[in-house]
């Protein structure tokens, strides 16, 4: 009779054997702002609508209550309503990097669509917008 070789093997309980992969939703997220090119968007508001997807990776389940074990998507809204507010962007696209760079501060954040509309500023199209999606790159540089 052959003779097999089992490994016990112990697993450490402060590890985990689970990644979890979880997204943030934000949808239509309207805002008031001065924002565009030309001199008539520099000077009256209008309506600007930001969606949002936030892809992020944890080794942990969520602390029911600790709020720092989320991606609070709360706190996302208020750093994007201060961005947008606090400065006057030109372009979508370079609001569109200073929310990047904000919310990649948090390194639990591995991906993000992010897609702006402005929903005012040609009247015969519902909305005009920019959609990015940007991701984190793992690679050293």
């Amino acid at each position: 009779m052959k003779k097999t070789n089992l490994n016990i093997i112990k697993i450490d309980k402060n590890k985990s054997l689970f990644n979890y992969e979880k997204k943030i939703l934000i949808k239509e997220l309207t805002l008031d702002l001065k924002l565009g090119y030309y001199d008539f968007e520099k000077e009256k508001t209008q309506k600007v609508k930001f969606s949002l997807e936030i892809d992020y990776e944890d080794r942990k389940p969520t602390n029911d209550k600790d709020i720092k074990s989320i991606v609070n998507y709360g706190q996302v809204v208020k750093l994007i309503t201060k961005l947008a507010k606090n400065k006057h962007y030109n372009f979508l696209e370079t609001l569109a990097e200073d929310v990047f760079d904000v919310l990649f501060k948090d390194k639990r954040i591995g991906k993000i669509m992010l897609q702006i509309e402005k929903l005012e500023i040609i009247k015969e199209c519902a909305s005009v917008g920019i959609q990015i999606t940007k991701k984190r790159s793992h690679e050293e540089l």
